[in-house]
């Protein structure tokens, strides 16, 4: 049974670029820190497959005090999505993420959706880290926009694919 859900938010972007790259890019763990301007840094414990578990260390915050947690993440090329949960819950209850990319006219659709609930000593409450998630949520995914639509231009890719006409 799922873990009842206390907080819940839903963001998402389109970006300039075709679904393979921004896929690639996005779920390249190792190269977070770079990809978002929150991570410090990224170490994988673990690789099973399409399984990868992972300490996730920020930047120190307005408080100068550093959070970092294990996450476990499971991607889903075929279907074009990822779920992800805290191991290391930290001041949360649960923590349950999805991402779902499809591919659009003009690109790349890449949608992510947070469940969670936060723990009663935790240092906001659920409205709280609701709103934090989708200011920084906004922030993050203008700053993976611009990166993803930076590489496909250097490596000279289109948004979408050439469609050949049937029957040609």
């Amino acid at each position: 049974m799922a873990a009842p859900t206390a907080g819940h938010t839903e963001n998402a972007i389109t970006i300039a670029a075709p679904v393979d790259l921004t896929w690639d890019l996005t779920n390249d763990l190792e190269s977070w820190p770079q990809l978002f301007s929150e991570y410090a840094a990224v170490e994988v414990m673990e690789r099973d497959g399409d399984r990868v578990t992972f300490r996730l260390t920020m930047h120190p915050d307005e408080n100068g005090t550093v959070w970092s947690w294990v996450s476990e993440r499971v991607m889903d090329r075929s279907t074009l999505t990822v779920r992800a949960r805290r191991v290391e819950t930290g001041p949360f209850e649960h923590m349950d993420i999805r991402w779902e990319y499809a591919e659009v006219p003009g690109g790349t659709s890449m949608r992510w959706v947070q469940d969670f609930a936060m723990k009663p000593t935790a240092p906001v409450d659920d409205a709280a880290m609701t709103d934090r998630i989708n200011r920084n949520s906004v922030i993050q995914m203008e700053r993976i926009r611009e990166r993803v639509e930076k590489q496909a231009a250097e490596r000279g890719l289109s948004a979408m694919p050439p469609r050949t006409a049937e029957g040609a």
